[in-house]
């Protein structure tokens, strides 16, 4: 079964739709030289979710949209949703752009607190691991969702009482220009990097 990775702001128009297809153009660019026949959607499934429901059923905010495409990715398909208890339980890993929002989900499912981190505190706990004690990586489902779920696993008992720190969170970039998009978009993508590096290693990083 694919590792399930979801990602939750407050709309569910910018920064989590951004993270939500990053992370799969990210492992796609990572596939293509590791394993060019592997499917990624076989591997990752990658969703996002709001806190609040006022966009429910729109589409992504244009410049988030734009930023996605300017990357390589895509934004077919796309649609805004509120976040349920129920994408929580599916989910092996829940990353939130703000602490607020990691406060939010342990309060609609405690029992997900292990499974989720603000993006920036994750990125920065994934600087201090060692990957070296997961399972062996691989590109086939089964090999590839062992290693992710280990990943979970070590990097909340690395984190034990840490909190997030307020540099964790990503600014809302709504309703402002493409300049700020673009910034948060990089932030999004120098988070998500480190754990497609995590999980599928042995290729460069695409320029």
């Amino acid at each position: 079964m694919a590792f399930t990775v979801l990602h939750v702001c407050m709309g569910n128009i910018c920064r989590s739709p951004m993270a939500e297809r990053l992370l799969v153009l990210a492992a796609q660019q990572r596939l293509g030289k590791l394993d060019p026949d592997a499917d990624v959607h076989e591997l990752l499934v990658s969703r996002s979710a709001g806190t609040g429901g006022w966009h429910d059923g729109e589409e992504m905010n244009p410049p988030a949209g734009r930023q996605i495409r300017l990357r390589g990715g895509s934004v077919d398909g796309f649609t805004a949703r509120k976040l349920t208890g129920a994408q929580l339980t599916e989910a092996d890993l829940i990353l939130t752009a703000t602490a607020d929002q990691s406060d939010y989900v342990a309060a609609l499912l405690p029992e997900a607190v292990h499974r989720t981190f603000v993006l920036g505190h994750f990125a920065r706990l994934l600087q201090q691991f060692e990957a070296k004690e997961l399972p062996a990586a691989g590109t086939d489902p089964e090999t590839f969702a062992a290693r992710a779920r280990a990943l979970v696993v070590a990097l909340d008992k690395l984190r034990g009482d840490t909190e997030p720190q307020p540099g964790d969170d990503l600014d809302d970039p709504w309703g402002r220009g493409d300049q700020t998009f673009q910034r948060i978009a990089d932030d999004i993508d120098e988070s998500l990097y480190p754990l497609v590096e995590a999980l599928l290693p042995g290729a460069a990083r695409a320029a």
